[in-house]
This record gives structure tokens, C-alpha cells and sequence, in this order.
């Protein structure tokens, strides 16, 4: 089978790949939408360890079964393969089941691939009308619906606050719907780059800004960049008893002031992933219509990922998702 390789810092590979085999409660999906995440973007300038050269990267799956226990059904992809067995995934938040893997890290390869091995118990069946494309969404969609929901527990209600989304990135867009889904009414993204702001208008009834530079606090700040920058940005702009949820990786260090999140009793979160509820939670709110049109990607083959991780690093995609078609 044909995949996109990730080689070297910097460097993927349009190439064969040996096509992956079934484990006993596995089956076989022919990728046919695969998006490109942050994280897939982390890796490819070698600052993931935890994704080393070389690997197939890609976890925002959708396709059909081809080979296995229904073969022929299309399906969205749950990358998240956990144990099934810890205290975690008992209770429920399998997210942090200390012995899970994702695909895209070994030692499972990634979707930028015609093929993936998977879990069938990770496999949500799509409606005929939902194309792989708008179906590959579901993943980091459901990062931002975990996100939020649990913001939403620790804030004021959602319809009575403001809230503020800092990135309109896909993460940040799905953050943005899934506050609007939850109720909130007055919902600002900040995203730097102006040529975002027309597909981040074109999402949701949301205020665009370049920067946040008015003076407003807000009740829920999402974070979906995740640098010292940010959290400062965060930090600053929360209202007291406010909440900040903090979903972006871009940093592991400094930003947040928290003399004052002390005494102004700010409640900061961190957020990994989400729960397979919640993954289904994001797959019906989709279907529903409760997240939008979902029309804020682009689409491109497999065999052109390299341009396109290219765009991405350069800022050039309008559009907040890239989406490759192998």
C-alpha cells in the first residue's frame, strides 16, 4: 500500500509501506479521509519524542472495513486504543489509562496510509449521507467537545457568560461549536492570522479577533495553543472565579500568573483527548446538526501531504483543517 512516511525532521516520504495486519480483535480499514492535527505537525519538526522517524503519523480517521467483522461498513475512527481493563477505563476515562496508544505512535502506525489495523470497538458506523471527509472531523472535534464539557462543569452557565477561544486552528473551531452546543451565546476567537477569519465567521456566529486587546474578561477561557504566550494571555483576561481550560500542546513551560489565578479563584484545567463517550457525544452532535456545517477544511490527495504539511507550517491554508484523501 502507498503512505506518507514521516523520515526525518522536516522530511515525509510518498512511498510504499507494508500493509498492516489484524490483531484478534482487529480489523482492517481503507482509509479514505485523514486529517492533518498539531500534533501530527509537532512530530514533523521533531519535537515529539514520543513519535520517533521513521513512522506513519495521522489519527483523524474515517474509511471502510475491508477485512475483518464488518467488512464493507463505513466508519469514523476512535484512534485512542486503551486496555479496556485499568481503574481508569472502569470509571470511565479511558483517556488516561496509563498503558493506552494512539495511532500515529508506536508502536501502532498512523492513517496517513490507504490502510490502518484498529480495534473494532473503536469504530463508529457512518450514516450514507456523512462523507469521510466531514466524518474525519469527528476526532479533533471531539477533543474540543471533551474540553469544553469539562470546562462547563467548574464554570457559570455557559448562556449567562462570555468566552473566549484563543487559536482558530481546528481544535479552536471545535471549541467554538462545541461552546455553542453547550449554550454559551457570546463566544470570541482570537486567531492571529487574518486569512482564518473569514472560514472562523463562516463556522458559527462567533466574534474574530486578531488579538485581545479591549480590556474584556471572559468566563471561560479555552486555550487550544498551549504556549507561555497564551497562558499568559489566559491568565490575564479571566474573569474572577472564572475558568481556563488548557487543551494545546505547543509549550510545557511558564505564562501562567498564578498569584492571580490564587486570588482571584480561577480554576485551571487540563485536558487530554477524550472518553469514548465523549467521542460518541461529538458523533451525534454531528449528525444533529448541533456543530454546524462542518465546511471549514480543505481537501487534498495523500501523495501531495508533504506541500501541504509545507502550507501549514507557513501559515498559507485559509481553511482551519487540511483533509487528505489517500
Amino acid at each position: 500500500m502507498k503512505a506518507l512516511i514521516y523520515t526525518a525532521p522536516g522530511t515525509l516520504e510518498f512511498r510504499e509501506a507494508e500493509r498492516p495486519r489484524a490483531g484478534n480483535d482487529e480489523v482492517v480499514v481503507a482509509v479514505e479521509a485523514v486529517g492533518i492535527c498539531g500534533s501530527d505537525m509537532h512530530a514533523f519538526l521533531g519535537h515529539d519524542s514520543r513519535r520517533p522517524a521513521p513512522l506513519v503519523l495521522g489519527h483523524e480517521a474515517a474509511g471502510t472495513i475491508v477485512s475483518g467483522r464488518g467488512e464493507g461498513k463505513r466508519v469514523t475512527v476512535n484512534p485512542l486504543v486503551t486496555c479496556m481493563d485499568c481503574g481508569f477505563c472502569l470509571s470511565g476515562r479511558p483517556n488516561l489509562c496509563p498503558s493506552r496508544q494512539i495511532i500515529s505512535m508506536p508502536p501502532r502506525q498512523g492513517a496517513f496510509a490507504e490502510m490502518i489495523a484498529i480495534p473494532e470497538r473503536n469504530l463508529v458506523a457512518l450514516p450514507d449521507d456523512l462523507p469521510a471527509e466531514k466524518a474525519a472531523l469527528c476526532e479533533p472535534l471531539a477533543c474540543a467537545w471533551h474540553a469544553v464539557k469539562r470546562g462547563a462543569a467548574s464554570a457559570v452557565p455557559l448562556a449567562a457568560g462570555a468566552s473566549l477561544v484563543i487559536g482558530g486552528g481546528p481544535i479552536g473551531v471545535g471549541a467554538a461549536l462545541s461552546l455553542a452546543a453547550f449554550g454559551a451565546r457570546d463566544i470570541t476567537i482570537v486567531e492571529p492570522n487574518p486569512i482564518r477569519h473569514a472560514a472562523l465567521r463562516r463556522a458559527g456566529d462567533f466574534a474574530v479577533v486578531a488579538e485581545a486587546t479591549d480590556g474584556r474578561l471572559f468566563d471561560m477561557v479555552v486555550d487550544c495553543y498551549g504556549g507561555e504566550a497564551t497562558r499568559a494571555l489566559a491568565s490575564q483576561i479571566v474573569r474572577a472565579g472564572g475558568v481556563i481550560v488548557h487543551i494545546g500542546l505547543a509549550g510545557a513551560a511558564g505564562g501562567l500568573d498564578v498569584r492571580r489565578m490564587t486570588l482571584q479563584e480561577v480554576t485551571f484545567i487540563g485536558t487530554y483527548c477524550y472518553t469514548s463517550t465523549d467521542f460518541r457525544e461529538t458523533f451525534d452532535a454531528m449528525v444533529a446538526g448541533r456543530l454546524g456545517t462542518l465546511d471549514w477544511y480543505e481537501t487534498r490527495p495523500l501523495s501531495a501531504g508533504a506541500a501541504a504539511f509545507a502550507d501549514i507550517r507557513a501559515g498559507r491554508n485559509a481553511e482551519p483543517k487540511i483533509v487528505l484523501l489517500p
